[in-house]
């Protein structure tokens, strides 16, 4: 076996555990309590969603991971590692933690094969036949062998997101941090992308911290469900998901899935309803 596919065997969450300890963040100026004693332990390997009514500070506490937001209160470890908290308000960023965010990021003048390729060209950890066989491994697992050499323009947004998931983890990361990804797909096209994601999952067993509003594709995905509290955020409630891996599209029609979705759906319409009357406090 080749040195790349070797690689590429999967890590069975031997690291990416993160630890979030009654984190807190108030903006500057405006006094705003974004995030106030949020706590949250991630496996190594876990699927975590994240749900919560909009503006509850969700994609605040994921900026946070990633380093480009500080936090005033608390502290954010990986696999034991201060990222911040007491004298270290704000984490480095770095290829352990790798953010796609729900705006495109390919270089569109480069191939989709050369975009997943690029990052560890640059940095110097592959030499370039070896970034290309690597990215031409992942990507045919996520259903993008037969356009490698296109363009990001000429392909539809869903493979280019595909693309863009795909360069995020040819890094190897220890944390995947995705900000709702799919939010302007249709339903179809959504489908394919979970499980898309769930085969690049199988293969690597990254930890991926994934924000949503979307509750099915909660459930589908992963392996806890975070339901966020109205600002300021903190976890009101998880939902442990029971189902069993490698999952595909039927589990959308068993019991249990039906179940897990009826909880989850009571524990935010709660927060939904607080954020809508303190909205119409807030313009009264």
């Amino acid at each position: 076996m080749s040195a790349v596919l070797s690689s590429l065997e999967p890590r069975r969450a031997e690291s990416g555990a993160l630890s979030i300890r009654h984190v807190g963040k108030i903006y500057e100026g405006g006094g705003v309590v974004a995030i106030e004693d949020c706590s949250l332990e991630i496996a190594p390997g876990e699927i975590c969603m994240i749900v919560g009514p909009s503006g509850c500070g969700k994609t605040t506490l994921l900026n946070a991971n990633a380093g480009f937001h500080s936090i005033s209160s608390g502290e954010i470890r990986l696999d034991g590692q201060l990222l911040c908290g007491p004298g270290k308000p704000q984490a480095e960023a770095g290829a352990d933690r790798v953010v796609v965010f729900q705006n495109g990021a390919l270089f569109p003048w480069k191939t989709l094969v050369d975009n997943v390729a690029y990052g560890p060209i640059v940095q110097g950890r592959m030499r370039r036949r070896e970034a290309l066989e690597k990215a031409r491994h992942l990507m045919a697992r996520a259903g993008l062998g037969g356009i490698l050499d296109r363009y990001p323009g000429e392909v539809s947004s869903g493979m280019a997101r595909r693309a863009e998931i795909v360069r995020a983890l040819i890094n190897d990361p220890r944390i995947l941090l995705l900000d709702e990804p799919y939010r302007s797909m249709d339903a179809l096209t959504k489908s394919v992308m979970h499980e898309s994601l769930l085969a690049l999952y199988d293969e690597t067993d990254v930890t991926i911290f994934f924000i949503t509003h979307d509750l099915e594709e909660a459930i589908f995905l992963g392996s806890r469900v975070y339901v966020m509290t109205t600002r300021p955020c903190r976890v009101k409630q998880v939902v442990d998901i029971d189902l069993p891996r490698p999952r595909d599209y039927r589990a959308l029609s068993s019991e249990t899935f039906r179940a897990l979705l009826a909880r989850t759906k009571e524990a935010v319409h709660e927060e939904a309803l607080k954020a809508f009357e303190a909205g119409e406090r807030e313009r009264a």
